[in-house]
């Protein structure tokens, strides 16, 4: 996990090293020069470099001269002196060194364009100025982040820098990962400079946090981790079965699909399935059914295609189930999030941005999230780009999937693969924070081999997620 920090969080560690202030800046415009070397902009190649009047323009001072000495015709065009101590100081040796600084202009071609003007502190709209140099041709890297980019909310005013490379110092900012942080911020280049500590904000899940438990050498298809699927309705009786076929190839033991006994499915045969009452929707005395055939399951899987007008059905199953809830969908729009009071086992809550508004009221962000998590005691994953998975802790964030999997169906398979590995072992938060992470990389993967859709993402899912055994 790579901690996350705020502007403000991030300044106090600086203000915190102020007396090591010229240490660091140097080691900071080194890693920024490095970083224009490695993108094959050496010897002879035109790099503007924009320095701002804080400590950005600083590291930028100290990258222009080391690109210098590599041979790069690297200059500064400065937006107004340096006001720190430090970064005077880097502005002075730059000098030295025959770096030319010229006072503002209008934009120039260069190979690259290195924005150095403001810090991930910056909530103001950019000056008229600044934005004539936006739009620039070049290969662009920015220091600490898109001058322009709200650090904090990942907004941007009027416009901002769109970066190829953004290096960054110690930790990433919450900024370049959440609203329009990531088509600005390009790749992002985190560089450990000699800073210590930080109260995270949130925790970045990587991969090498998704891992989940392996079967024990004896283990059976029950000790596996089972889950139970409950859904469908007309029209919408492919979701429960995507929910059920992600659970099976995220690892699931066994998997049982629940349906109403009057709906036509498709069933493939690695899939206990069985329908309940004898009309094509659920009626509220099918709980009772439900649970008494169910008792052997880990995890219920409730909602994919449930359809509407299922309050009493979902209320009842969420108050009786004894065991781990995964809510989806309709089971999340016929909740009453007060039936979670009663509940002592686990309870993960999967909304899109849309059912988070209609469950809370509020606007979806990972601090209304952790707000829904702490008031239900439920472990709440709002789906989006990024995703959030907010529990009693520090919220975790997940970037793996993309735009790809913006498609019917995708969200039913995430569900299944929650359950699964929710039935595996992991903790709430751990299986659902590594479900999302796999589902992402197999939406990726898939999508390489044309428009993705949800049914080439299930069978995408057993490829990606980490072997059983």
């Amino acid at each position: 996990m790579i901690p996350v920090l705020t502007p403000a969080e991030s300044r106090r560690l600086d203000e915190a090293s102020a007396p090591r202030l010229r240490e660091l800046m140097e080691r900071a415009g080194h890693a920024v020069a490095m970083t224009v070397l490695d993108a094959g902009y050496r010897y002879g190649s035109r790099i503007i470099l924009l320095a701002g009047p804080g400590n950005n323009g600083g590291d930028a001072y100290v990258a222009a001269r080391h690109l210098r000495r590599f041979g790069a015709d690297a200059r500064v065009v400065s937006l107004s002196d340096p006001r720190p101590e430090a970064a005077r100081a880097a502005a002075t040796d730059a000098v030295d060194a025959g770096v030319p600084v010229e006072a503002w202009c209008d934009p120039r071609p260069a190979d690259v364009l290195v924005d150095g003007l403001f810090g991930s502190g910056l909530v103001r709209a950019l000056g008229q100025e600044v934005l004539r140099w936006v739009d620039h041709a070049g290969f662009i890297v920015s220091i600490d982040i898109p001058s322009g980019l709200d650090g904090t909310t990942g907004t941007v005013a009027n416009a901002a820098f769109t970066a190829d490379v953004t290096v960054t110092f110690h930790a990433p900012k919450v900024g370049h990962l959440i609203g329009s942080g990531p088509a600005h911020t390009g790749v992002l280049n985190v560089v450990d400079i000699g800073l210590e500590g930080g109260t995270p904000e949130l925790v970045w899940w990587e991969e090498s946090d998704a891992g989940v438990p392996r079967r024990h050498r004896r283990a059976h298809k029950w000790s596996a981790g089972s889950v139970l699927v409950v859904g469908g309705s007309p029209g919408m009786a492919g979701a429960p079965l995507l929910a059920a076929i992600g659970a099976l190839r995220s690892g699931a033991g066994a998997v049982a699909l629940v349906h109403p006994a009057g709906l036509s499915l498709s069933v493939p045969p690695s899939l206990l399935c069985w329908g309940v009452g004898s009309g094509d929707r659920f009626v509220a005395g099918d709980a009772l059914t439900i649970l008494e055939a169910s008792a052997r399951y880990d995890v219920l899987a409730l909602g994919p295609g449930l359809g509407p007008g299922q309050e009493q059905l979902v209320n009842h199953l969420v108050t009786q189930w004894q065991g781990s809830l995964v809510l989806d969908a309709d089971g999340l729009n016929a909740l009453d999030l007060s039936a979670l009071e009663s509940r002592t086992f686990p309870s993960v809550l999967t909304p899109h941005q849309g059912e988070f508004l209609r469950m809370t009221g509020e606007a979806p962000s990972y601090g209304a999230a952790a707000e829904l998590a702490a008031g239900t005691g439920s472990v709440v994953l709002l789906k989006g780009a990024p995703t959030f998975v907010a529990n009693t802790g520090v919220t975790r964030v997940v970037t793996s999937g993309g735009p790809e999997l913006a498609t019917i169906g995708t969200g039913d398979v995430l569900t299944g693969m929650v359950a699964a590995f929710l039935a595996r072992g992991l903790s709430p938060s751990d299986a659902s924070a590594s479900a999302a992470y796999w589902h992402g990389i197999a939406g990726r993967r898939a999508a390489k081999r044309g428009v993705l859709t949800a049914d080439a993402l299930a069978e995408e899912v057993a490829a990606v997620v980490p072997p059983v055994s």
